[in-house]
């Protein structure tokens, strides 16, 4: 473990720019948006681009995610969002569930975190159980509290959107396969900088929309599959994710089976040449600078902030329930509806959600990006 400098040098970001909003959209390193313009621009000659060109970047996204985030690589799947990934699993519970079975969220989840599950909850006739906000922030215990053996799906972050209070997911892991439940997380507000032991915790599905923490292009994400679900049906039937379909020359035979590994759930046109090599540069840096350390450092910038948030009366999430990269804190005090406009005028960008100002930063921060958002949260109301 150690804190890293800041990286600003790697991200287009101008000296007079506080961007602590990484959790509404993370900026793109410069190396990824000047090989995305590249493999844009490569579809001017399209005679150059090779059969092995529409597998070959997917590969080698799974090696890559496998060395910035843990686990097998071959559990690795390129989609295209969030809602995509929960749709996909949604569908695999379809002929799972029925009354009487339960399915766990939380409560004021983010829309892809709830409405495939209110979906799936409507079809199959499954009590749809969401677990209340905590008084005390303690999301593990409220979750653990809810857990029965009716439970059949566990659908969770790693931390709560708006204001980033943490859930233990090795404990609710525990509890959950303990009733044989399957856990399906969507870490799209924590996965690439809040570290998680894919081994330890044997999550059955994971699914991260990539703009934000993973430092991808809008448009590409991350699933993740146990392999116990390599079986099931996936959202769409691509030809690319049928055995032989490297061999461009024999499309019409139909190939009854699937690649291997998570490739079936892998959406159709997945080496698209001007989003995925920046998905690449995004995981080589991470597994360069390890999770762990990016967790670590933004740690350190998030308890300073805290300190001034607690100076100037906001009452941060308590720091033992506290996200390392996701800082929220609540007034008692109003909040003017402008608060966040205001800030933005002086080129301090943060985020306002669910009754929490929330501030995310990442490795782009500077001591002056500190002092700059210090000074403006001492003199604004």
């Amino acid at each position: 473990m150690a804190s890293l400098e800041s990286q600003r040098h790697l991200f287009d970001i101008p000296p007079e720019i506080a961007y602590f909003n990484c959790a509404y959209n993370a900026p793109l390193l410069v190396e990824a948006g000047e090989v995305m313009v590249e493999g844009a621009l490569s579809k001017c000659r399209p005679w150059q681009r090779k059969p092995k060109d529409f597998f070959d970047d997917a590969e080698q996204f799974r090696k890559l995610a496998a060395r910035a985030l843990g686990g097998n690589s071959e559990c690795f799947a390129v989609i295209p969002s969030a809602s995509y990934g929960t749709s996909m699993v949604a569908r695999i519970f379809e002929d799972k569930l029925g009354r009487g079975d339960e399915i766990i969220v939380l409560e004021k989840a983010f829309p892809s975190e709830y409405l495939p599950w209110q979906r799936l909850s409507q079809v199959t006739g499954a009590k749809l159980v969401v677990v209340e906000i905590p008084s005390d922030f303690n999301w593990t215990q409220a979750v653990l509290d809810r857990i029965t053996q009716q439970t059949k799906l566990v659908a969770i972050p790693n931390c709560h959107w708006t204001n980033g209070a943490i859930l233990d997911l090795m404990i609710i892991s525990e509890a959950t396969h303990s009733v044989e439940a399957c856990l399906s997380l969507e870490l799209t507000q924590s996965l690439g900088a809040l570290p998680l032991d894919i081994d330890q915790v044997r999550p059955d599905f994971v699914i991260a929309a990539g703009y934000k923490w993973l430092l991808f292009p809008y448009g590409l994400s991350l699933f993740y599959v146990d392999p116990s679900w390599y079986g099931e049906r996936p959202l769409e039937e691509t030809w690319l994710s049928r055995e032989g379909a490297k061999v461009f020359e024999t499309p019409l035979d139909y190939a009854a089976n699937y690649q291997s590994g998570a490739r079936r759930f892998e959406m159709g046109q997945k080496s698209i040449p001007s989003l995925l090599p920046g998905g690449l540069v995004a995981l080589q840096q991470l597994g360069d600078w390890s999770v762990v350390n990016i967790a670590d450092t933004l740690e350190e910038i998030n308890d300073k902030i805290a300190q001034v948030l607690e100076e100037v009366g906001w009452t941060p999430v308590p720091k033992q329930y506290r996200s390392p990269h996701l800082l929220g804190a609540s007034s008692e005090r109003r909040v003017s509806k402008d608060f966040v406009e205001k800030l933005a005028a002086q080129n301090v960008f943060v985020s306002y959600r669910g009754g929490s100002l929330r501030i995310t930063p990442h490795l782009h921060i500077n001591e002056q990006d500190l002092e700059q958002l210090f000074k403006v949260l001492k003199n604004v109301e």
